[in-house]
């Protein structure tokens, strides 16, 4: 028996690709940013390191001035400082700049996303390059099952959880007794001692995240990283999303597959996730003009069409906006001297050649 053929009317709707009229730029512009803020990092750091061992040997080493936005590296100080803000009302004395720049990446969360975590954090940044040379060595990165893979995600939660307790149930009084501790005053000594003379365990437990984190796409942001568990739940009011027009997608799924976070990109019509970084790697790999954008909430337009529009954020507005937070911080606390820690000489003279030697207040 002959098969009929379908009517034109039944037959499923082809829809037609519109190509970009242009590459998309977003992936290079944020690895531009990616290496700017990896290479003031390095900057921060090797200044911070001279700086030390002036102290550690006087007279012998450089002199060179204490950088304070090292203190970016101590996130548990920028959340106890905030807390200590939010009390108060009074800028802490001790580490200022953490808290300055603990509350920049919080804004740049609330407006953008996680865009802190896959444009500027300097961890993100080498999770991401490991991922990716684990991808060309082994040909592939492993995806764990989601049996497995979603109470793993919860456990920067439950760490995240774990400061929020500590922090929020000490006073006002409390938390600046322990940042004027002498542990807490040269808390980014010993967090740079600990690379310096790193014990063999915990050299064992890096090397074993390095290969994890070859193996499995962002293994410690994804699992592990209470910072960026706080950035994601922040996310979650940002009104910039990626969101997908479902009349211009040609269901070609390149950007689910394209996604760090392993989101169904191509069944939503906007990724509410806190897990979604906007990094905008869906965005480069959608080859249809408009399907897919990191956008505001779409409003009605007036012309006789009455369609909705998306007003999106190209990768340079993002950029933009990033830098604008980051320094408008900055030279705030610079310029109302809220930006420096200061000591005297002599208190850095005793403690930052002894700063292993220092415990925990607590203990």
């Amino acid at each position: 028996m002959a098969t009929q053929p379908v009517p034109p009317t039944l037959q499923p709707a082809k829809k037609k690709l519109m190509r970009r009229s242009a590459p998309d730029r977003s992936e290079r512009i944020r690895q531009l940013v990616q290496g700017l803020f990896v290479a003031l990092n390095l900057w921060l750091g090797l200044q911070f390191f001279l700086w030390v061992r002036f102290f550690e040997q006087p007279g012998a080493g450089l002199q060179v001035a204490r950088p304070n936005g090292v203190e970016g590296w101590l996130p548990i100080a920028g959340l106890m400082n905030f807390k200590y803000f939010l009390s108060t009302g009074r800028i802490p004395s001790i580490h200022p700049a953490a808290m300055f720049l603990f509350m920049a990446f919080l804004l740049m969360s609330l407006l953008l996303k996680k865009a802190f975590c896959s444009w500027l954090c300097p961890v993100g940044t080498l999770s991401e390059v490991l991922w990716k040379l684990g991808k060309r060595l082994f040909r592939r990165n492993l995806r764990l099952p989601g049996w497995l893979d979603l109470p793993l995600r919860g456990l920067k939660y439950l760490l995240l959880a774990f400061f929020a307790f500590i922090i929020g149930s000490m006073s006002a009084e409390a938390l600046d007794d322990f940042m004027h501790a002498p542990y807490a005053l040269v808390a980014d000594v010993k967090m740079l001692n600990f690379f310096r003379n790193m014990s063999l365990t915990a050299a064992i437990v890096l090397a074993l995240l390095v290969l994890l984190s070859m193996l499995v796409q962002n293994f410690w942001c994804r699992y592990l990283c209470p910072y960026g568990a706080l950035m994601g739940l922040v996310s979650l009011l940002s009104p910039l999303k990626i969101r997908r027009d479902p009349e211009a997608c040609i269901d070609c799924a390149r950007c689910a597959h394209a996604c760090p976070s392993h989101l169904p990109v191509d069944r939503l019509v906007q990724i509410r996730s806190a897990e979604c970084t906007a990094c905008m790697a869906c965005v480069a790999a959608c080859p249809a003009q408009n399907a897919l954008q990191l956008a505001l909430p779409p409003w009605r337009n007036t012309a006789p069409t009455n369609r909705w529009v998306r007003r999106a954020a190209s990768p340079l507005v993002v950029a933009s906006l990033l830098a604008c937070i980051f320094f408008g911080f900055t030279v705030y606390a610079k310029a109302s001297g809220h930006w420096q820690t200061n000591l005297p000489r002599a208190v850095y003279l005793d403690l930052v050649p002894s700063a292993n030697d220092l415990s925990h207040p607590g203990y």
